[in-house]
């Protein structure tokens, strides 16, 4: 259960199940993701790539360590998505801009830096809270799964075996 290639492959797991939990909030429950939530979905799905990889490849000791850095900086670009969100729904609503043109649209129409200005701005979208487990939020649970993520890279990275 803590072989390399095991931790490797839980953490591609866990990401596969919290995409698939936010595709049926969004297509069963009908919750439309805000673009933060979108950027959090793009670095679950990366790290849940990587991991797979990692846990197909079962690198030696370096790769393993390489595999835990790239998956470190990852999940912690994630968690700083995540944290962002967080951080927005503490803000009063009138502090926020209104609302965002859909992504599809931004994509087509602005520079690449302007997007990512924009959406890690965020919106009165992004600070709404629609859905709550155990009265946490879903960004709360995002980030708790990219610590946990997080924690996860740290052991490959300082593992002595």
């Amino acid at each position: 259960m803590t072989s390399p290639r095991f931790i490797f492959l839980f953490m591609a797991a866990t990401c596969a199940v919290l995409m698939g939990v936010g595709l049926y909030l969004e297509h069963v429950v009908g919750l439309e993701p805000c673009p933060l939530c979108v950027m959090q979905r793009i670095f679950f799905i990366l790290v849940g790539v990587v991991a797979l990889i990692a846990g197909i490849q079962a690198p030696g000791k370096r790769g393993r360590r390489i595999y835990g850095v790239v998956l470190l900086l990852l999940a912690a670009a994630g968690a700083a998505t995540a944290g962002r969100q967080v951080y927005l729904q503490t803000v009063p609503a009138e502090e926020l801009a209104a609302c965002l043109p859909s992504l599809d649209y931004m994509m087509q129409a602005l520079p690449f830096q302007e997007i990512i200005r924009l959406v890690l701005h965020g919106t009165a979208d992004c600070a709404e809270v629609n859905w709550t487990l155990f009265g946490l939020s879903i960004p709360e649970w995002s980030l708790l799964a990219f610590v946990l993520l997080m924690a996860l890279s740290l052991v490959k990275i300082f593992r002595r075996r």
